[in-house]
Parts: C-alpha cells; sequence; structure tokens
C-alpha cells in the first residue's frame, strides 16, 4: 500500500463522492478477471484495489471525527501490524 494514493483517493473523495471510487473499484475488480492479464498487470490492478479501499477505510474514520493525519497514520499502523504477524 502506497500512503500518497491512499491520501490522494482520500482527497478525490473529500471533493467528489465516494460512490464515484466504489463505482472503479467494480470496474478494477471485474477487469483483474481478464483473459491474457500477464501477473504484473494483475498486481498492478490490485495494488490500485487495496490503495482505494484503503482510502475508503480512512474516509470512514474521518467521517467519525478523526483527523485526515490521524486516520491515514491508524490505517498505515493497522496495515503494517497485520503484515508484522
Amino acid at each position: 500500500m502506497k500512503l500518497p494514493v491512499i491520501k490522494s483517493v482520500t482527497e478525490f473523495i473529500e471533493a467528489n463522492d465516494e460512490d464515484y471510487v466504489i463505482e472503479a473499484l467494480e470496474v478494477l475488480e471485474h477487469l483483474s478477471q481478464a483473459k491474457g492479464l500477464k501477473d504484473e498487470e494483475i498486481e498492478v490492478i490490485a495494488e490500485l484495489i487495496s490503495n482505494m479501499y484503503g482510502a475508503i477505510e480512512v474516509n470512514k474514520e474521518v467521517k467519525s471525527g478523526k483527523s485526515k493525519k490521524d486516520a491515514l497514520n491508524s490505517f498505515m499502523q493497522r496495515v503494517l501490524g497485520s503484515i508484522d504477524k
């Protein structure tokens, strides 16, 4: 996961609407099932998907009252914590 990408998508959600990101996720998830994709292409799509879901989680925390900075840091700590286990 890339914090700058998550931050950018979070800003997009704030400026527009989460529904755009959800619809883009649906397209990417569908695209990931296309025949003939190389492993590298699937990895890029998967990375985008995970970053976009991360941004949705960060946005939920911001809506619940956390600052954007705290929400981003909290999310990344959870991600890193789950990797370490």
